[in-house]
């Protein structure tokens, strides 16, 4: 009897089984009152109730390890249910090569690495297709069949919110049909996939700083902007899923049947990869004509006019190499007609093309553009930047 109370701190705790529609339950805690306990088993009960100081949250997944008492914390992380058995893993296996691909050992690395070492830093995991009956419904379902309560579904308003508590302390964070229009929803998700630690915040509770290991696992039917990042991004891992030829409702029950042999299989496989960078995998590695896609068509309208304007500058020329200043710039774009900001200009050359200007005040060859758009070069006198076609036509197809 004693086993259903905890006292955490000053506050005592029953052990309560939740059940879901499915019919599943979960184990949580509900706030008891030490009269109620004294009324039901009597006085002396109390005295044997186990006590803790507060709560912890210390993720393991493997069931040899995992223990409920942290020093003379309780943790909150949620022991999974299923444990390692030997067994087959064909349909899981089969169902990982269509979720992956050409990089269906990278996706084992991460789901291993994912079970093994909670706490290591990953890439955010981005499913994406335009297509329906592709999978990526099926595989966050299958995670949350592992994973349980450490998992918890999202959406777009769920994270904008300021209040967190409800998954700030979860394993994995899946948003569906995921749609970040604005530059401060890609920082804030891109700030907590390499923090470890974060402030959470519940309705009526002051904001407190705890440990942060959460993944995020997004998917979208939109393939080319339903997250803004920029070329030099190295965060996501965004990978197309094609569409299943033939369509099997039953899938999902083979998959849940077989993770206690897929947790065995990757409790005793050797990873493939090495830890090279805080999120284990290279940029090169995860680098995904998917991602080369999304890159492209969240390139700024200016930036990629100005690329074209210099190209075409070079064509009538008939040079490999192209030299300016700013105003040289700024004159050839007012021939060409077209609308900028000339701080956004500044922007692009320096920070998305990362230019530098020569040191010194230096002979160039200055371009002049005609009322007619003729092109003609002169010597002159400036600190100047160099950039060459073949650069241009590289940021014209990433």
């Amino acid at each position: 009897m004693k086993n259903m109370y905890l006292r955490i701190g000053t506050t005592y705790f029953k052990k309560s089984l939740y059940p879901f529609p499915s019919g599943d339950f979960i184990e949580i805690l509900v706030i008891w009152s030490a009269e109620l306990i004294r009324q039901d088993h009597g006085k002396n009960l109390l005295s044997e109730i186990e006590r803790f100081d507060g709560f912890i949250c210390t993720p393991e997944n493997r069931p040899e390890h995992f223990k409920k008492r942290v020093q003379d914390y309780y943790n909150t992380y949620h022991q999974i249910s299923k444990s390692p058995s030997a067994g087959d893993i064909t349909h899981t296996l089969t169902f990982l090569s269509h979720i992956f691909g050409e990089q269906l050992d990278l996706g084992i690395d991460y789901l291993q690495l994912l079970y093994l070492k909670p706490t290591q830093i990953l890439p955010i995991l981005c499913l994406i297709s335009k297509e329906r009956s592709t999978g990526k419904s099926t595989f966050l379902k299958w995670l949350k069949e592992i994973y349980e309560y450490n998992l918890t579904f999202l959406t777009n308003s769920d994270f904008t919110s300021n209040f967190n508590s409800d998954w700030s302390s979860k394993l994995l964070i899946c948003i569906d049909e995921v749609l970040f229009k604005t530059d401060e929803l890609t920082e804030r998700i891109k700030y907590l996939s390499t923090t470890n630690t974060h402030k959470t915040e519940a309705k009526g509770k002051d904001k407190k700083e705890a440990s942060f290991f959460g993944k995020f696992i997004l998917c979208s039917n939109n393939e080319t902007s339903f997250i803004k990042i920029d070329a030099d991004e190295i965060r996501f891992w965004i990978i197309k899923v094609n569409r299943y030829q033939k369509e099997d409702v039953n899938f999902l029950k083979k998959l849940t049947d077989e993770i206690p042999a897929f947790l065995h299989f990757l409790t005793n496989r050797k990873l493939s990869t090495e830890n090279q960078s805080r999120m284990w995998f290279t940029p090169q590695q995860i680098k995904t004509k998917a991602l080369q896609k999304l890159v492209r068509y969240n390139s700024s309208k200016i930036e990629t006019e100005l690329a074209n304007v210099l190209l075409n500058t070079m064509e009538s020329l008939d040079i490999e190499i192209l030299e300016f200043c700013f105003s040289d710039l700024l004159n050839i774009l007012n021939k060409f007609r077209i609308k900028y900001d000339a701080a956004e200009i500044k922007k692009i050359v320096r920070e998305n093309w990362k230019l530098v200007p020569a040191s010194n005040s230096n002979k160039y060859q200055k371009i002049t553009v005609t009322i007619d758009l003729d092109f003609y070069q002169n010597l002159s006198k400036g600190r100047h930047y160099s950039i060459s076609r073949i650069f241009l036509l590289e940021k014209l197809m990433i």
